[in-house]
């Protein structure tokens, strides 16, 4: 995403949960910066089947009275949206909640999805939390992960972590943040971030159990390109600093977020498909369970093509 490019349209999902209202909240908030369009969306999951002693099927009228409920709630919360002065859309579809939000965020070419990033319960943890990594690995947009507490306005975002890996992930996740949260202002800062580490143990490689290589050159080379990547970023007006840590990567960047009291998390992430998704998750998706702000996430262009190609 350009610094000039224009958010025009928003989707937020909701489960009209409490958590939600944080989601909306801070949809609200970019709608209203932008002049954008706001779309309330909720995901309809068909009732499941009772089995008692054997499986039958939930009565049609069971699941059209669900839709009746969710169609009002739906309804309320958009009024009283606009009588803030946004423009504001519903939608209610049918399905699996992550993929009828990626769908319908295609299917509408927003320029931003908000979800609630996880739940408060265990249930929920577990339920939302993996709704939000789902669409955050197949979004093509921009999507804004919101934590539990966050209702009410968005508070200013006045410190933003952008951990990288010196791809161009984090140029555009400092692009999308710039366009979606406003500019460089005197009270603003970046925190640029490296993670790195070394395996360590016999059968995992270099290095073997006992030895400790000279990572002196590593770690100035690590510091010579966050200087690099933060050089645009100081002439765009921000306050840039840099930091360069050895852990585990999504651990890492969430105590960095608290030790910084950051406000937002900025990062590109990897989409991926078929069995490369069984076997890996993205630094971004591991990152929202424990986020203790919400995290924008910025899918490569190039992984979306070759997605929409397969």
């Amino acid at each position: 995403m350009a610094n000039d490019a224009k958010v025009e349209r928003v989707l937020v999902a909701t489960d009209f949960s409490e958590n939600a209202q944080g989601a909306i909240d801070w949809a609200a908030e970019v709608a209203r910066r932008h002049g954008a369009r706001l779309e309330l969306f909720h995901a309809l999951q068909a009732p499941p089947l009772v089995v008692a002693p054997e499986i039958v099927p939930v009565p049609a009228e069971f699941y059209e009275r669900d839709r009746e409920h969710a169609r009002r709630l739906l309804d309320e919360k958009a009024s009283a949206l606009r009588a803030t002065g946004l423009s504001v859309d519903v939608s209610l579809r049918s399905g699996a909640a992550s993929d009828a939000i990626v769908a319908e965020a295609a299917r509408a070419d927003v320029d931003l999805v908000v979800v609630g990033a996880r739940g408060t319960t265990v249930l929920e943890r577990l339920f939302l939390g993996s709704v939000a990594a789902h669409v955050v690995r197949d979004a093509t947009c921009p999507v804004l992960a919101v934590p539990p507490g966050q209702a009410g306005a968005p508070r200013p975002i006045r410190r933003l972590l952008v951990p990288t890996d010196f791809s161009d992930d984090a140029n555009r996740a400092v692009e999308a943040a710039v366009t979606i949260l406003g500019p460089a202002a005197a009270d603003k800062k970046v925190v640029l971030l490296h993670v790195w580490s070394v395996p360590r143990g016999v059968g995992l490689g270099w290095p073997a159990s006992g030895i400790e290589p000279d990572l002196t050159g590593f770690v100035e080379g690590a510091r010579r390109q966050l200087e690099e990547a933060a050089r645009p970023l100081r002439e765009a007006g921000f306050d840039v600093e840099t930091k360069e840590l050895e852990g585990e990567p999504a651990h890492t960047i969430d105590d960095e977020a608290r030790a910084v009291d950051a406000d937002l998390i900025a990062m590109g992430t990897h989409g991926r498909s078929g069995l490369k998704r069984l076997f890996f998750g993205s630094v971004a998706e591991r990152v929202l369970p424990s986020a203790p702000c919400a995290v924008l996430t910025v899918r490569r262009s190039d992984e979306s093509r070759e997605e929409g190609a397969r």
